[in-house]
């Protein structure tokens, strides 16, 4: 018998937030501790399920806000894992964390249960920015959880922050990233503001209350390249920016289109040419995984267009970019973008310039239309 090609890469959601931040699209709910044990047991139950599929090379916990979880509840978990999976293997487990949720003894037991990369997600280091996104902690909360991090002997930190916020000046944001650069972390992610379905900015977004700009957008986007790359980070994806060396090896995996395991509300599984999508709720995830059934709500098949068309787009956010191995339509198409100066040719690959970057989704699409 064959033996089995196992999946590499792990994603637990946790659901739970201190606060639901008037932005976020993901699914999330505010802590609850009387559905807390449960939800704990069924990622148990369904981890153990994939156990002889599974064997990580990277782990991702994110949310919601996985620090929001207590300590003894993150070691229950963790531990669980442990107990149920091969983690041997692991080179990179990241832990996503809401500086308002972070403590010394918290950051200690992560590292000692094999958590070894932290993304904190700070978005801004100015008090009006801060209170337009709800969030719960304070500029000099974020710097302390930096600290305790560090303290708890953390070697590999990303520091999340977010641009186009109603009301932020260029002045602002360009004082956030320079703040950032000198806590000296090894890594950061710069996104742009969206107005997501099912938030409450898109319902301020329809009222005409927010709204983007994107002549403004497009300085600050480019303003952060050249900030972030005279700091020493490079720009290995439109949104994210590392140290040499220093890449976020579990979202290379998903960009370069690598199999992986979700477990949790709303997790994807993406494996064996199927995508299954687990159901958005967690009293509805923890009936069915106590049941002894799939959690999965959607399962689309991931037929060979499909597959190239997601390498493609995702490729493309990338430094190292997309294969160049389409259709002959598609490389004229290509050569078109090539002229207009979105899309460079070189070594097998396509790679977006600077110009192209701003306009990702935009280039992706041309080319498979």
């Amino acid at each position: 018998m064959p033996r089995r090609r196992m999946i590499r890469h792990l994603y637990v959601h946790i659901p739970f937030c201190p606060r639901v931040c008037p932005y976020c699209s993901f699914y999330k709910e505010a802590s609850d501790r009387n559905k807390t044990q449960g939800f704990l047991d069924a990622v148990l139950s369904e981890a153990e399920r994939w156990s002889d599929q599974l064997q990580p090379h990277t782990i991702f916990f994110g949310g919601g806000t996985p620090s929001a979880l207590s300590t003894p509840q993150l070691i229950y978990l963790l531990s669980g894992l442990h107990e149920r999976l091969d983690f041997s293997q692991v080179s990179e487990w990241t832990l996503e964390m809401n500086p308002a949720t972070v403590s010394l003894e918290k950051a200690c037991e992560l590292r000692r249960l094999g958590v070894n990369r932290i993304s904190m997600g700070v978005q801004a280091w100015d008090a009006p920015s801060l209170e337009v996104l709800g969030r719960v902690h304070t500029a000099d909360q974020a710097e302390r959880s930096y600290g305790i991090l560090r303290e708890a002997g953390f070697s590999n930190v990303n520091l999340d922050l977010m641009f186009g916020v109603p009301g932020q000046s260029g002045e602002t944001w360009q004082s956030n990233v320079q703040k950032t650069i000198a806590l000296d972390p090894e890594h950061i992610s710069a996104y742009c503001l969206t107005y997501e379905e099912d938030t409450e900015f898109f319902r301020r977004f329809e009222l005409g209350d927010y709204g983007p700009d994107e002549d403004r957008d497009a300085a600050l986007f480019e303003r952060t390249i050249d900030l972030l790359e005279a700091g020493g980070f490079g720009q290995y994806e439109i949104s994210n920016y590392a140290r040499p060396s220093r890449e976020c090896l579990h979202n290379l995996a998903y960009w370069e289109g690598a199999e992986y395991v979700g477990l949790g509300p709303s997790a994807v599984t993406t494996a064996s040419g199927e995508r299954q999508t687990n159901v958005s709720d967690t009293s509805a995830y923890v009936t069915r995984i106590a049941a002894g059934v799939s959690a999965a709500e959607e399962i689309e098949t991931i037929d060979a267009t499909t597959h190239e068309r997601e390498r493609l787009a995702l490729g493309l956010r990338t430094r190292r970019g997309a294969r160049a191995s389409l259709s002959i339509a598609t490389a004229a198409k290509a050569a078109r973008l090539v002229d207009e100066g979105l899309l460079v040719a070189a070594n097998g690959n396509w790679t977006l310039t600077r110009r192209g970057r701003m306009v990702a989704d935009e280039v992706a699409a041309e080319l498979w239309e």
